[in-house]
């Protein structure tokens, strides 16, 4: 007589050396968040706010580089916040709830943007000085305030301007201004740019190793766990 249960309600093992379907759903799920959270594509946010608002979209990348270097997080000495740098009563008024997420900061330097680009008749010159001054200043010196620091940014945006320049594929944003935010000087930009691209793919590299570590370790232990059991019936067996 057959004793045990049938091979139609036999509990199914694992194959040796293969994942289970359960591990492999968690691991997949787990890369999903370790490595794309809060992922956005900044190019086609620049594309689109730049049409929405009749921006040259390479000049309104050119602020976005000169501003933070596109750092979603970026924090000013002064409290302007974002990729655009967008002081928090000025976010206000251009209806930008979160300076910290990457589309309604660029949208709101766009449209920011767009109404100094309107009001000085097109000069883009003039609208990046009263992008880093005020329009006020620019319209009491009659053309770019003799501030060395916005003279030196407006020549800087334009410089960017005229190049193809290099946008990252994805902002990371922290969502509300803490600790990790990066805080900008007058030269960060130039000086400290961190490329998340390059910080995504180191974590990526990690995170794996350490997951087909931990993977090795538990089929080692399935495997010597189902050892020990074939042992054991076979130990059964030859007593019988």
């Amino acid at each position: 007589m057959v004793t045990g249960v049938t091979s139609a309600t036999a509990v199914q093992k694992p194959v040796q050396g293969q994942a289970s379907p359960e591990r492999t759903a968690a691991f997949s799920e787990a890369l999903k968040k370790a490595c794309v959270p809060n992922s956005t594509d900044l190019n086609d946010i620049f594309e689109r706010a730049a049409a929405r608002y009749n921006v040259p979209v390479n000049l309104l990348k050119a602020v976005a580089k000169a501003e933070s270097g596109f750092r979603a997080d970026a924090v000013s000495r002064c409290g302007a916040q974002g990729i655009m740098q967008l002081m928090p009563s000025t976010a206000a008024a251009l209806g930008v709830k979160d300076s910290f997420d990457p589309e309604q900061n660029i949208m709101g330097g766009a449209k920011y943007l767009g109404q100094l680009l309107s009001s000085f008749h097109g000069d883009a010159k003039l609208a990046v000085a009263a992008y880093n001054a005020g329009s006020g200043a620019v319209r009491k010196y009659g053309g770019v305030p003799p501030y060395a620091e916005t003279q030196n940014y407006v020549k800087k945006v334009l410089r960017y301007a005229g190049m193809d320049l290099s946008v990252p594929e994805t902002a990371y944003t922290s969502g509300t201004q803490n600790s990790s935010s990066t805080v900008l000087s007058s030269k960060a930009e130039e000086d400290t740019t961190l490329s998340m691209d390059m910080l995504s793919a180191e974590f990526f590299h990690t995170f794996a190793k350490m997951y087909v570590q931990r993977l090795e370790q538990d089929t080692l232990e399935e495997l010597t766990e189902h050892s020990k059991e074939n042992i054991s019936a076979q130990s059964m067996q030859s007593t019988k």
